[in-house]
């Protein structure tokens, strides 16, 4: 099992839920955040991190929903 989820943009328009390492997406979504949203949930209940991607690719942001190796203190 992958330990990534990635909200990806879609060359033909649009947003894609995919697993870490897939070739194709999980879910297509016509807008970023019903993207997100969806990854999210996907990625807290497999406790793994979300990597939210910005229209050109780079990486916009990253949430760990499980087995982080830095966890906050306190």
């Amino acid at each position: 099992m992958s330990n990534t989820r990635h909200v990806v943009p879609n060359p033909d328009g649009g947003w894609d839920s995919k697993k870490g390492g897939a070739e194709r997406a999980s879910k297509h979504f016509d807008n970023k955040q019903d993207a997100v949203d969806y990854s999210r949930e996907l990625s807290k209940k497999q406790k793994t991190e979300l990597v939210i991607h910005k229209k050109d690719g780079k990486i916009q942001r990253k949430d760990s929903h499980g087995n982080d190796k830095f966890p906050p203190k306190g």
